[in-house]
């Protein structure tokens, strides 16, 4: 009785453990990073219990590169991440965006219900009547953006808020142009109130 070779099944399985090398080698090596600095204010899996700094767990990765490169360079200003970014290679960016990328993304319930129900029909029907568009035509309906747009749902409200804020007084220009032209539109409520509604999405 003749048995069935095992060589195509054996070199299945070597490439299959070849290719995941370099994950677990990118793992590493942003563990490592965020060992040693990122930790203090983003935590340990990206969840940041501070709203100070934005929830990264579950965020697209090529955004958080992008983010990281644009701090190095200076396009996106912040004194907090101007000294962290300076060593960092594109691979290591690439490893953090893909490390944050992998980790579920954390939520909480909205504080203000009403609030948020407000920020929900601005996120998701807009504005007509001032020309606010909404928010889910580029960010998407649950919030998840994209490789060029931030995930939104889960982020802190206080975060959200202070970012489009900032768009607004035109001290964030790193990031599409498009944005300067909706949240001149936007009053502090609507601000507050989409902010609120996806820090619960």
């Amino acid at each position: 009785m003749r048995t069935q070779p095992f060589g195509p099944v054996l070199v299945l399985a070597a490439l299959m453990v070849a290719s995941l090398a370099p994950a677990h080698a990118d793992e590493a090596r942003a563990k490592k990073i965020i060992g040693g600095s990122c930790f203090l204010c983003h935590g340990a899996e990206g969840e940041s219990a501070s709203e100070v700094f934005p929830r990264l767990a579950g965020q697209n990765a090529e955004y958080i590169a992008k983010q990281l490169e644009n701090f190095k360079s200076g396009k996106r200003k912040s004194s907090a991440m101007a000294n962290m970014v300076t060593d960092l290679s594109p691979e290591d960016m690439a490893a953090l965006g893909q490390f944050y990328a992998s980790r579920p993304a954390h939520k909480e319930a909205a504080k203000d219900t009403q609030l948020a129900a407000v920020g929900q029909y601005i996120y998701h029907q807009g504005n007509k009547f001032s020309g606010v568009p909404s928010c889910a035509s580029c960010h998407g309906p649950e919030g998840a953006g994209s490789n060029a747009l931030p995930r939104l749902a889960g982020q802190h409200a206080a975060y959200l808020d202070n970012q489009l804020k900032q768009f607004n007084k035109r001290e964030r220009n790193n990031d599409n142009a498009v944005m300067h032209t909706v949240v001149e539109k936007m009053t502090a409520l609507e601000m507050a109130a989409v902010a609120e509604y996806l820090t619960g999405k």
